[in-house]
């Protein structure tokens, strides 16, 4: 796995440990799930520190952000608008042309399958160089 967006002289990564540590209940752990899929749906994913603090995992552009809120975590696809969900996981950020996101709240379990696919998908869109959404994509 590469690196990048290093703050404070700081890797990406470590900053992420570091966000996931400090927030300490269960949005950390979750944010830690979500990350450990995002790196086995691609071992070559890129972590990034942007946006004053967000989490960001990127392979020829970003797949996802990971924003942690005080009820939910907020996985945002940049390009979700143009990926299939066949398993339904946006759940949040639907009515825009672009952006899609899986809002997760405690307790919750996301199909992990079903996200990793979607990880993968976000990559192979990044490689080719389209980014309008797909006729099959919309909701």
């Amino acid at each position: 796995m590469k690196k990048s967006g290093a703050n404070e002289g700081q890797p990406a990564s470590e900053l992420i440990s570091k966000r996931i540590t400090e927030l300490g209940d269960w949005r950390g752990e979750t944010l830690k799930r979500m990350r450990k899929l995002i790196r086995e749906a691609d071992p070559d994913v890129v972590e990034e520190w942007k946006w004053m603090g967000t989490p960001v995992w990127s392979h020829d552009g970003v797949i996802c952000t990971g924003e942690s809120y005080k009820n939910v975590v907020k996985l945002t696809f940049a390009k979700g608008g143009s990926l299939k969900d066949p398993a339904r996981l946006f759940n949040s950020s639907l009515g825009g042309n672009v952006r899609r996101a899986i809002d997760i709240h405690e307790g919750e379990e996301v199909d992990e399958s079903a996200f990793k696919a979607l990880v993968r998908e976000a990559v192979a869109l990044n490689s080719s160089g389209k980014s309008k959404p797909s006729k099959t994509a919309k909701s």
